[in-house]
């Protein structure tokens, strides 16, 4: 005899102590992901890199931002230029290399036609033989850029959303005002370490991961142990201005508790002892604690494909004088391992008839049905 397949869970049978997450295929579509480019990575604020990875004038980096590539880069004078990784004659990509150095322009490899680091059209074949051609208008099209903690944000959007209402809201919102985050002086901290993850799954599941910590006790013993209040399942991240405290006989924020390193001397005397967690849509996760900050910059390249560059950032005087980072550095790299795991772990799921409708949301994890609301909202825009 056929057994009976199991009802599939809808919103309509649900009890009151659970909610309905997105339908499965939110997760796999390839028309969705597409509208997402369109409307969330090619509209809104996007952290793209640090700033003091483009330390000269000629010093450029590549980032995928929805389905533009796009050359970050310093130009002569100082100031961070962004442009489409697209030559103005016949489409050719100038830059194939993530990251390098030009002395004074970007030539296309195609045709040579070649581009100050301000994106003026300077020189190709046979140019002066056309003097009717606008140099700035079939120059390189640029992009709009921010600086803010230390990182280049881009908007590809032609009329870019405000950055105070978008990007710093988003912090407003978690820890209650600005100040709190800009103590910790990210534009002036060295980066001590960092790590690219290639994640085989949906970007808004590496989000909702982020967003609770009903995980936390199951698949995360060395963060539990560090931040006893996670082992409860609240994510302590959401109640805002709130950062979780560290355990009674816990010295720093370190794969086994023991001592960090020089503390991050502007912040403030309650900011001490205490990880606080912040997501900035779309794309960026800020975590603070006192010896040093850790930021994710995810890069969705497809529906079932991200990937995730995490820095380590400390005070100066800690990387300058060869500090073994270790142990600072691997507490969250574990943490980063175990969920990214949960993630990819769920990814071939999404196709599943028993998710067609989509999972539910304890009452614990409940605020990420507000990041549902606002992707839904934003994509149908």
């Amino acid at each position: 005899m056929q057994q009976e397949e199991p009802p599939v869970t809808t919103t309509t049978s649900l009890p009151e102590s659970l909610k309905s997450t997105l339908p499965g295929h939110f997760y796999t579509d390839a028309d969705i992901f597409t509208l997402e480019q369109e409307k969330l990575f090619e509209q809104m604020w996007f952290c793209a890199v640090r700033a003091a990875d483009l330390d000269k004038p000629g010093a450029f980096r590549t980032v995928q931002i929805g389905r533009e590539n796009v050359i970050v880069s310093r130009s002569r004078s100082g100031e961070i230029r962004a442009f489409l990784n697209v030559c103005s004659h016949r489409g050719a990509q100038l830059c194939t290399a993530e990251s390098g150095e030009v002395k004074r322009a970007f030539q296309c490899p195609y045709h040579a036609w070649t581009y100050d680091l301000d994106g003026k059209l300077v020189a190709a074949p046979n140019l002066t033989k056309m003097p009717d051609i606008d140099r700035v208008r079939y120059g390189l099209q640029g992009v709009a850029v921010r600086e803010w903690l230390g990182y280049v944000w881009l908007s590809l959007a032609q009329e870019p959303p405000s950055f105070d209402a978008t990007v710093i809201q988003d912090v407003r919102d978690r820890l209650g005002d600005v100040e709190s985050i800009e103590r910790y002086g990210m534009a002036d901290l060295s980066l001590g370490r960092r790590i690219t993850y290639d994640v085989r799954a949906n970007w808004k599941l590496i989000v909702e991961n982020f967003m609770e910590c009903y995980h936390c006790a199951t698949i995360h013993p060395e963060l539990t142990e560090v931040l006893p209040e996670f082992a409860d399942g609240y994510a302590a991240q959401y109640y805002v201005g709130h950062g979780a405290e560290f355990g009674e006989n816990i010295a720093g924020f370190t794969v086994d508790g023991s001592a960090g390193h020089d503390v991050i001397p502007s912040i403030a005397a309650e900011q001490d002892r205490r990880y606080y967690a912040i997501t900035v849509r779309p794309q960026v996760f800020i975590n603070l604690v006192p010896d040093h900050v850790i930021i994710h910059r995810m890069f969705p390249l497809a529906a079932d494909h991200t990937v995730v560059e995490c820095d380590w950032l400390y005070v100066p005087q800690v990387v300058d004088r060869g500090t073994d980072l270790d142990r600072s550095v691997e507490l969250f790299h574990r943490v980063n391992q175990q969920d990214f795991d949960a993630c990819e772990r769920c990814q071939p799921a999404m196709n599943s008839r028993r998710y067609r409708d989509g999972g539910v949301l304890v009452p614990s994890e409940h605020h990420i049905g507000a990041f549902h609301d606002w992707l839904r909202a934003e994509i149908s825009r």
